[in-house]
């Protein structure tokens, strides 16, 4: 299936959806369980539990996984932070589509700092970029 954003064509496959990020032993590891899954469904994440198992899984776009590991890392709590680390470590698993729609969205982005942005490798930026400048 084919997809067009902002005239650019995009090659739609599963593994190019907004990916499910997984906690393993989510409320086990942090302490006010309630107050950090609040806090994360306010930047409009989705954060499910994983059917009756102890992990849970995040849904979330990119501008919601920035925007929530910082308001983690602002945080007071300890508990919280391994949260923080575990969502910037999965962000290098962005689909193309999803490093794409990040391109469009800043016009005239450069090939490094889409990689400072999405720690992305250079081959993926290039394409990115090669993408949507020869669509136009």
């Amino acid at each position: 299936m084919l997809a067009f954003i902002f005239g650019v064509q995009i090659m739609k496959t599963p593994r190019n959806h907004i990916p499910y990020i997984t906690l393993p032993s989510f409320l086990r590891r942090v302490l006010k369980a309630y107050a950090i899954k609040t806090l994360i469904r306010e930047q409009g994440c989705e954060l499910n539990r994983i059917g009756r198992s102890r992990n849970w899984q995040l849904k979330a776009t990119f501008e919601q996984l920035e925007q929530t590991i910082s308001v983690i890392e602002t945080s007071e709590e300890a508990s919280w932070q391994w949260v923080a680390t575990h969502l910037s470590k999965q962000r290098k698993n962005l689909g193309f589509d999803m490093l794409v729609s990040i391109a469009l969205k800043k016009p005239g982005i450069t090939v490094t700092e889409l990689m400072q942005r999405t720690d992305c490798t250079i081959a993926e930026a290039r394409r990115v970029i090669d993408t949507i400048e020869f669509s136009e």
